[in-house]
């Protein structure tokens, strides 16, 4: 088991009511495989948060993101994938969306984004986007594919199934 994270970023374009979402379909061993996610990636050695996120938007849309605002660090664990992600929100950007080779980049109205193919845990933090102003902590613990644990700013939350679809 790995006893560091893996650093990533996460970023959520909005335009028009709508997110930029990518489905992940084209990669080999892809556990976001045929999943809805934004976009982002990992970050590499003596990159900021910031600077990997404005690289993965050029990198996997060809876009160039103003007003990047930081939402959320998530921790993901998942069998023995253990990840801290910086959470961003951009709802401005330069240049024209190209192909991706990961996936397809679609515009998805956000509330329609719910009825996609998403990770379960997803659900709760596009929700926490929608309703909270404030920068947030989110600890998602998977076991195989199955959201098992969520904690909040800390906290264990036992409701958390209501914030799903």
């Amino acid at each position: 088991m790995r006893t560091y994270a893996e650093l990533t970023t996460l970023g959520y374009v909005e335009k028009d009511g709508k997110y930029l979402m990518l489905h992940r379909t084209k990669k080999e061993n892809d556990i976001n495989k045929d999943k809805y996610i934004g976009i982002g990636g990992h970050v590499e050695d003596r990159e900021s948060p910031e600077e990997c996120m404005m690289r993965e938007a050029k990198e996997e849309a060809g876009i160039s993101l103003h007003n990047l605002r930081l939402r959320g660090i998530l921790t993901f664990l998942i069998d023995d994938l253990y990840e801290l992600s910086f959470l961003y929100t951009a709802n401005d950007f330069e240049g024209e969306i190209t192909e991706c080779d990961e996936g397809d980049l679609v515009w998805v109205k956000k509330e329609e984004v719910g009825k996609l193919s998403l990770w379960e845990g997803d659900h709760i933090f596009l929700h926490l986007l929608n309703t909270r102003e404030d920068v947030f902590s989110l600890k998602l613990t998977y076991v195989q594919d199955v959201l098992k644990e969520v904690a909040l700013d800390g906290e264990v939350l036992e409701d958390w199934h209501v914030w799903e679809r």
